[in-house]
């Protein structure tokens, strides 16, 4: 693909703004606002004028387009995402320590491949939250590391490494007296807060290794947070991209939906299984006079893409995966299948994704898992359950999902919002 350089360069742009939850909400804010977007309060009265809105909930983010004509029964095409990406959480009383070291209180956060964090320069970011209410984004850049134990002190380790998640995960950040140490004074400096105005944070960590590509013709990218943020841009170009078109006259309101807290479960006020997206939409079809009936009536025809990070197959590990469906790198995005509904793809989805690739011209590859390998799950059917809204679980196919730094190929993600484009604005 002839973007696909530009378009992974602005993509690992993306990812360096974006080592938090919360970072990336305010990017995604950012850069709609730069293209003429409206930022919205919740708190606050809507207009139903045409054109760009987003609403910025903690962690997450809501944007639409509302074309010229829409009306009651105005079907959504939503683009449904989520901004966290496993790691680890800064617990309370974070500054611990023995032995000389100081190290940092943390709680495992989602699921990430524990040994993948060993030994990187990690830095935390996230939000500090002042007793007056205001949120203060900050970040350290490379500031802690979790330490390996030798291998001279564990012969045995090269088969089988063990961690336990209490005793050896807490990363060092200096020595010396840990009762003269303060993370959270550090913290707040570094926002230009008190310490004593501090009163709660979210703060989680993020691996500072900057992304890259390499290999022959530096097809592979490497970067940390692909799952999934990878979504998060793909689906913010493809809005970004539909705004930019010359007379915004369309069949659909195009929403992307960036939820957090996917890696916990998403039961969150800003997760899918929260009412987030429910109650945008709702207020978004009362400002266009919609009734209830009419609201039910414009679900029946919306669609919801539910993209998320998938397996590409594993050279090293090829039983792992289903016999028959082995996704490679470079070889378009996914659609996502599972007969238990761990995806919601059914039938008539597959049909509307085969419509939307062949529109956009990208390829694309079908996954499933391995019948002896669970199947992880997504806010597809999260979201088909909380809405109604038929759904297709789609996404990029990565190597080392939930690593500190995943592998895709650099055509993939451009191809995915280049079907996402194509999905907000389907052929007649």
């Amino acid at each position: 693909m002839d973007a696909a350089p530009a378009y992974i360069d602005d993509f690992a742009r993306f990812i360096s703004a974006s080592p938090s939850s919360y970072h990336a909400a305010a990017e995604v804010a950012r850069r709609l606002e730069a293209h003429g977007f409206t930022r919205l309060s919740e708190s606050e009265p809507w207009t139903a004028e045409p054109g760009g809105r987003f609403v910025v909930r903690d962690g997450a983010v809501v944007a639409w387009l509302q074309p010229v004509g829409a009306g009651p029964t105005t079907p959504f095409r939503v683009l449904g995402a989520h901004t966290d990406s496993p790691g680890f959480k800064l617990a309370p009383k974070p500054t611990i320590g023995s032995h000389g070291w100081l190290q940092a209180g943390v709680e495992v956060y989602g699921g990430p491949l524990l040994n993948s964090w060993l030994d990187r320069e990690l830095e935390l970011a996230g939000r500090l939250v002042t007793r007056d209410g205001t949120e203060h984004l900050v970040r350290t850049g490379p500031f802690l590391r979790i330490p390996q134990l030798a291998v001279h002190l564990d012969r045995e380790v090269n088969n089988g490494l063990v961690l336990d998640r209490q005793r050896h995960l807490n990363p060092v950040f200096g020595v010396g007296d840990v009762a003269q140490a303060d993370l959270v004074a550090h913290l707040a400096g570094l926002a230009g807060v008190a310490a004593a105005d501090v009163a709660g944070y979210d703060i989680l960590t993020a691996d500072t290794a900057p992304p890259a590509r390499f290999g022959l013709d530096n097809a592979l990218f490497a970067a940390g947070r692909m799952d999934n943020l990878s979504a998060v841009h793909a689906g913010l170009c493809a809005l970004i991209a539909a705004a930019s078109a010359p007379d915004i006259v369309d069949s659909n309101i195009s929403v992307l939906a960036a939820f957090d807290h996917e890696e916990l479960g998403s039961q969150s006020r800003s997760g899918a299984s929260g009412p987030l997206l429910d109650d945008i939409l709702t207020r978004i079809a009362a400002g266009l006079g919609a009734s209830v009936a009419q609201r039910l009536q414009a679900y029946a025809e919306s669609w919801c893409l539910s993209a998320d990070a998938g397996h590409a197959v594993h050279p090293n590990y090829p039983e792992r995966h289903d016999p028959a469906n082995m996704p490679i790198l470079g070889g378009g995005p996914l659609l996502k299948i599972n007969a238990n509904q761990r995806y919601a793809t059914d039938a008539v989805g597959a049909a509307l994704w085969a419509r939307t690739c062949q529109q956009a011209g990208v390829d694309y590859q079908e996954f499933v898992s391995n019948n002896t390998v669970p199947c992880g799950s997504t806010i597809g059917p999260l979201t088909a359950t909380r809405l109604g809204i038929r759904t297709v679980d789609v996404g990029v196919a990565l190597l080392s999902m939930h690593s500190a730094r995943e592998l895709c190929h650099v055509n993939d993600p451009a191809a995915l919002s280049s079907a996402i484009r194509a999905f907000f604005s389907p052929a007649a």
